[in-house]
């Protein structure tokens, strides 16, 4: 929920979209499961991760190398749009390039987060986790972004 309340600030209310005030001619109500239409598609692209080794110790992730860094993009809201794409795993590296593009089709982009995680591959282990953030779709511009260093530091979005 934090990723939503970032379209206000953080000041703690964010108004619902209208769609959601509504009352059909039949009574109906918004039905999340329902069959929409493709609204609109989001192109990310995550170019690089910069600045893990000023957030972590040199052998947070690995004792004896560098680490294995990839990262999850996704959408989470309405359950047609909630998916979870993976780039490929960087090894050995501080400052992972993995210059990936995404596409996400759409159908309520209003309730629609962009989800960012970034892990590192750990074969003998659970993979580490390094950080993560929500965005609301409202908020995004197209270009190049950076998000917090603890998360890949920069994606550029088409909407």
């Amino acid at each position: 929920m934090q990723g939503m309340f970032r379209a206000n600030g953080g000041c703690g209310y964010v108004k619902k979209p209208e769609f959601l005030h509504k009352v059909g001619p039949h009574n109906e109500i918004f039905d999340p499961r329902a069959s929409l239409p493709v609204k609109q598609i989001l192109k990310v692209r995550v170019y690089m991760g910069e600045g893990w080794h000023m957030d972590f110790h040199h052998t947070h992730f690995d004792v004896y190398s560098p680490p294995d860094f990839y990262t999850r993009v996704g959408i989470a809201g309405v359950p047609a749009d909630s998916v979870m794409k993976k780039t490929k795993t960087v090894e050995d590296n501080w400052t992972p390039v993995w210059n990936e593009e995404f596409e996400f089709p759409l159908t309520v982009p209003e309730l629609a987060l962009l989800r960012i995680e970034v892990h590192e591959y750990d074969m003998s282990e659970k993979d580490d986790f390094g950080g993560q953030t929500c965005l609301p779709l409202s908020e995004l511009r197209a270009g190049i972004r950076a998000v917090p260093r603890t998360v890949a530091r920069e994606i550029s979005t088409s909407v």
